[in-house]
């Protein structure tokens, strides 16, 4: 994204000493063997448009072997099995991939209300899973996918929250952890789309296959429409930004636009409200593509950070767009002229003449452009000539990766160290009782305690299979 304005020296300033506050803890992987026994031999389960497009980026991931691929589709599976391109066996019954014993672990695409079953399952056989969002699709299968995974702590399970990988969003939260924003009280998500133009969930059908078959996103039995498909992500960086849960959520929704069949909401607009008075303000709508961050200079989705020192404006990157991270200092007011000098400085109340003017964006800087002590001449050369660069709005940081291939290879190295994923089961849990409790209180038009997840669906929730 360009930038017009020339920053002041102090601004400059200021952006090489929060630089030096900041730090990305950890480094990029790095593949020490490809001999074939150093891999992780997984399999994958729903191969539609979502599973294709992992699979892309899994062709770029050595730590992982794909050795299998499931679909009820077979034109899906076929074409699954030629982009990996690794000759994968090919099962129709996801049960028959799981019954496999050359299958580590298992990589999960199907439609949102097979997620549990395939996830389950997986974990009975011994797998290891990675599970799209929403983890699960109903509120018993929270407490019993809780129950099972936690009596199968060997077994890594993770969820594709991908912006939890992203050095962005990591840099954003070590900001807000030290103090940089002030007192974060408020986040605006939002994720646009105009479907007039082009709807990606009316997908054309084959002679064999039924409305519901290709575009189940659109049906509340097998959906969770806007809030499961596009809100989730943005409710978990919400969660994590403020380092909690929600109390409550209100909301409204209505299928006003689209007239096509569908029974999910077409629009929806909901405030999450958090223990400490933080509140997060969501908006999905299919009418319209702008986004108000980043100069309008990208659409759809991004999100604002708020809070009593500063703001953030951020967004994940895709396979053809950056991710951008932009910071602005909250402007001082005015100094009351003619205060006594020796008092504390006094400044001017807030009025139409003096809350007009703002302050520049300021770049997010990644810990590649940071100067340390054990850079060479070179290196930190050109660290002062990207930064200056970055200041001048000609150039912009940029992720050296993006956060899906990230997520992918780092679900493998998890399995292989028996570490903790990042978007963990609880994350996962989490996000997805936000979303079914944000569709209820739009479906009942009340407001939703979150506490109400802790009875809902226990009476049908099965116990867990003993290990």
């Amino acid at each position: 994204m360009s930038q017009k304005q020339v920053l002041t020296r102090r601004e400059a300033s200021t952006i090489a000493a929060a630089a030096a506050t900041l730090s990305i803890t950890g480094a990029p992987f790095i593949s020490k063997v490809k001999a074939a026994n150093s891999t992780v031999q997984f399999g994958f389960i729903g191969t539609g448009s979502r599973g294709q497009y992992l699979l892309q980026h899994l062709k770029g991931i050595d730590n992982g072997t794909c050795v299998a691929v499931c679909d009820v589709y077979e034109p899906s599976m076929r074409k699954a099995a030629e982009v990996i391109g690794t000759k994968p066996k090919q099962f129709k019954d996801y049960r028959e991939l799981l019954a496999d014993k050359s299958v580590d672990a298992v990589l999960i695409a199907t439609p949102l209300y097979m997620h549990f079953p395939a996830t389950r399952d997986a974990l009975d056989a011994g797998k290891h899973v990675f599970c799209e969002k929403s983890l699960v699709f109903k509120p018993e299968e929270i407490h019993a996918l809780r129950a099972l995974s936690n009596s199968k702590p060997k077994q890594t399970l993770q969820v594709g929250l991908q912006r939890r990988y992203s050095k962005f969003y990591q840099t954003a939260k070590q900001m807000i952890d030290k103090g940089m924003l002030g007192t974060v009280t408020h986040i605006r998500g939002q994720w646009h789309r105009n479907t007039f133009a082009k709807d990606p969930w009316n997908k054309p059908l084959p002679k064999d296959r039924t409305d519901k078959d290709v575009n189940w996103r659109k049906y509340r039995e097998y959906s969770g429409g806007l809030t499961a498909e596009l809100a989730s992500h943005q409710i978990d960086v919400a969660d994590w930004m403020f380092g909690s849960q929600p109390e409550y959520v209100v909301g409204v929704g209505g299928t006003d636009y689209i007239k096509d069949g569908r029974d999910i909401f077409d629009n929806i607009q909901l405030i999450f409200k958090y223990p400490k008075g933080q509140k997060l303000h969501y908006t999905s709508i299919t009418t319209n593509r702008h986004c108000p961050l980043f100069n309008a200079e990208r659409t759809e989705f991004g999100e604002c950070i708020m809070g009593t020192q500063g703001t953030i404006h951020i967004t994940v990157g895709t396979d053809s767009e950056p991710a951008l991270g932009m910071w602005y200092m909250e402007p001082a007011l005015p100094k009351v002229e003619g205060a006594d000098k020796k008092a504390p400085a006094a400044v001017a109340s807030p009025s139409l003449s003096s809350t007009g003017k703002g302050g520049k964006a300021l770049p997010i800087l990644l810990e590649k452009d940071q100067v340390t002590g054990n850079d060479s001449f070179v290196d930190r050369e050109l660290k002062f000539a990207r930064r200056w660069l970055y200041q001048k709005g000609v150039l912009v940081p940029e992720e050296d990766r993006n956060p899906v291939d990230i997520e992918l290879e780092s679900f493998f190295n998890d399995i292989k160290n028996n570490t903790r994923p990042k978007s963990d089961l609880e994350v996962g849990l989490h996000d997805s009782a936000a979303v079914m409790l944000a569709n209820r209180c739009m479906y009942e038009e009340r407001k939703v305690l979150f506490s109400e997840i802790d009875n809902m669906g226990k009476a049908e929730a099965k116990p867990a299979k003993k290990a």
